[in-house]
């Protein structure tokens, strides 16, 4: 037939001393161990670093760049966390097509080209091409262009199959066994406790067997014809993905970046590409929009990750902003008792010298910054006020843990007090007191009191002092020895947040120390070449896969360009930027969440990590935040003024952002070869100031 294409924390003690780091015990209970029994390993998460992903969450698709789904690892369509359809193999004429590319069309479609030689051609020139584009929503579409001077009669199958298996099973290596299939209406069906996916196809085949999950059509193509089917993968019952950003985003997907520097438009639009990817909707609260952490390990939500994405997204527009701070307000601990006002959050890892520490904390602290800053950028007042009994919470749970005391401890036994908590703390205490004092609610002379008092402190008892300037330590013990490992943990130090009229929160750190720290990030032990390592490459325990042991993560690679540009350190900003970008370039600029902290050498591209999340929130965020922050936009929309303070050295040369948004309203700008920024198109009454 032919076929048609379908249409409590210490207080200063004595003078410190940098110490071996202890021997730290894990929070959790482990079991105990006998000579009759072995440790129990953790199972790999299967590499995930080659894989295609294409991702529209709830759903996404993972292929390789063979294109054909063979049930494999971690191939197949998924839904809601479960794998619907593992297997999708296509054969022509009883034979698989010889795959020669595989191309991302976008953050959820793949295109994958093949061709086929026939058996009765006089040549090595292929005659058939199979082209196969597969979206994240479960739709794939095959498509058979024929090149041959005579019509062909073919017939194309394609062999389905299903595990239903969940994602965290297939990440365990767990074995799952494929489901049996039935033949249903013009497709096949699947069924096991739970679960049940339906693939429908159009046309309808000509045969289907279900004992070998087998569609079959016979296609009739003449001289350069086409013919195309199209596949359906769904859970039984449900309809098509409607993507949650439907709508909200589309004044986002026009942002864009243009300028001397060829990088800078793909990233920024991959970068809009994978936020746009990775919305979710409270599933309550169905108008509340947040961002998942990263697919495929990560596709729920992560408070801090989501957090520090949506603030460094804030030049993007503030209603995600609402949207996540609205959900998390939702799960704040309330009541009595010592963790009221916390925003729950798992513990996680914190590389080979510390211990693990509680997301939670950072959470706790990331909410009032973000809506400080997010009222800046121009989030309603009304919103603002609705969140403001949350944000509260949070700085009164920073009080009460303080204590007396001058440094917000770890939750941990030992009573640890992190560098990188304590540049937070100190942030959402200056933030939080802009915040309270413009609604004229108590308390904020009380955080800027105590934030000064922790800075004058934190100078002295934080600094670990060597000949070459010394270095802040990355932890400190209650009985006041230090832990001397520099971290890219660090960077938070300079990442000081944004006040009225364009002023920047003082920092922890005094001048000479925040030159000292500038130099240090700047250079070859931290800087990789590719970006910010997590851990200096000469620190006990270096790891350059090590995710918070050397690895280069691009949030705090982030963090420490945009950082050190405001505190004027334009040379070691621009170095981590430019390797940054020629990272982005070789992943096709859809930064994972991290990659090998290996030095850059001549012709040599970065080694990815194969656990990695791609894409992430954080990662895709970072690439909106670095190109906004060259040109130094610092809004006070409550004042109607937006203050400009790019980096003078310009170090991508002309750079031109569109389709921003500052006060609710389009908002682009131009940075000049000169380093000199000018306005383009900006909210009715939006002052410049100085």
């Amino acid at each position: 037939m032919s076929l048609s294409a379908p249409s409590p924390a210490p207080d200063r003690e004595g003078p410190q001393r940098a110490v071996p780091i202890p021997a730290f015990r894990r929070l959790s209970p482990q079991p105990s161990e006998t000579p009759a029994q072995a440790p129990i390993r953790p199972a790999e998460l299967p590499p995930a670093h080659t894989a295609l992903i294409c991702v529209a969450l709830p759903a996404f698709a993972i292929s390789t760049g063979e294109g054909q789904l063979t049930g494999r690892g971690l191939e197949g369509f998924y839904r809601g966390g479960r794998r619907l359809l593992s297997r999708c193999q296509v054969r022509v004429a009883g034979r698989e097509p010889v795959a020669v590319q595989a191309r991302m069309l976008s953050a959820d479609s793949v295109r994958f080209v093949a061709t086929m030689c026939l058996s009765t051609c006089a040549g090595p020139d292929p005659e058939l091409v199979v082209e196969r584009t597969r979206h994240a929503d479960g739709t794939e579409r095959i498509t058979l262009h024929s090149s041959a001077a005579r019509p062909l009669r073919l017939p194309l199958e394609v062999s389905l199959g299903t595990d239903l298996a969940e994602l965290g099973a297939i990440a365990s290596g767990r074995a799952v066994p494929e489901v049996p299939a039935s033949v249903h209406d013009s497709g096949m069906r699947w069924s096991a406790t739970g679960a049940h996916c339906l693939v429908t196809a159009n046309p309808a085949p000509a045969d289907a067997l279900a004992s070998a999950g087998l569609l079959r059509w016979e296609v009739d193509l003449p001289p350069g014809g086409s013919c195309t089917v199209e596949l359906r993968v769904r859970p039984d019952g449900a309809g098509p993905i409607r993507a949650a950003g439907h709508g909200t985003m589309r004044a986002v997907a026009a942002a864009a970046a243009a300028g001397d520097d060829p990088r800078v438009q793909p990233l920024l639009a991959r970068s809009v590409e994978d936020l746009q990817a990775l919305l979710l909707r409270d599933p309550e609260h169905r108008t509340d929009i947040y961002l998942a952490a990263g697919a495929p390990w990560r596709c729920g939500l992560a408070p801090a990750e989501a957090l520090a994405a949506v603030r460094m997204a804030l030049p993007l527009g503030t209603w995600l902003a609402a949207g996540t701070l609205r959900t998390l307000a939702r799960s704040q601990a309330t009541g009595p008792g010592p963790r009221s006002g916390m925003i729950p959050g798992p513990l996680r890892d914190a590389g080979p010298h510390l211990p693990p520490g509680c997301a939670g904390t950072e959470a706790t602290l990331l909410f009032p910054v973000l809506l400080a800053e997010a009222r800046r950028w121009g989030l309603s007042g009304p919103e603002v006020e609705e969140l403001l009994p949350a944000a509260e919470r949070c700085l009164r749970w920073l009080r009460n843990r303080i204590g007396d005391g001058v440094f917000l401890a770890d939750g941990h036994p030992s009573g640890l007090v992190r560098c990188e908590t304590q540049a937070q703390a100190h942030r959402a205490a200056l933030l939080g007191a802009d915040l309270l004092e413009a609604y004229g609610i108590e308390g904020s002379a009380g955080l800027r009191q105590w934030a000064q008092r922790m800075r004058l402190t934190f100078r002295e008892d934080f600094w670990v002092a060597d000949r070459a300037g010394g270095r802040p330590a990355s932890a400190r013990l209650p009985d006041g020895r230090l832990l001397p490992h520099l971290t890219g943990g660090a960077a938070h130090l300079l990442d000081t947040g944004l006040l009225g009229s364009g002023e920047m929160a003082p920092g922890l750190l005094d001048k000479v120390q925040t030159e000292q720290l500038a130099r240090l990030l700047g250079g070859p032990v931290m800087d990789s070449g590719w970006g910010l390592r997590s851990l200096g490459s000469n620190e006990a325990a270096y790891n350059p896969f090590g995710h918070r042991g050397g690895a280069v993560r691009i949030q705090e690679t982030a963090i420490a360009i945009t950082s050190l540009a405001a505190a004027g350190y334009d040379k070691e900003a621009s170095s981590l930027l430019q390797g940054m970008l020629s990272a982005a370039a070789c992943f096709d600029h859809r930064l994972p969440e991290m990659y090998a902290g290996e030095q850059r050498t001549e012709g040599a591209v970065p080694l990815p990590h194969p656990a990695a999340c791609r894409p992430a929130a954080t990662a895709a965020a970072a690439g909106v935040h670095v190109l906004t922050a060259l040109a130094g936009i610092r809004p006070d929309a409550p004042a109607g003024t937006v203050t400009l303070s790019p980096v003078r050295s310009a170090p991508l040369g002309e750079l031109g952002l569109t389709g921003l948004s500052v006060a609710g309203a389009p908002f682009s700008v131009r940075v000049s070869r000169l380093g000199l920024a000018m306005v383009e198109e900006a909210a009715e009454g939006l002052q410049l100031g100085v």
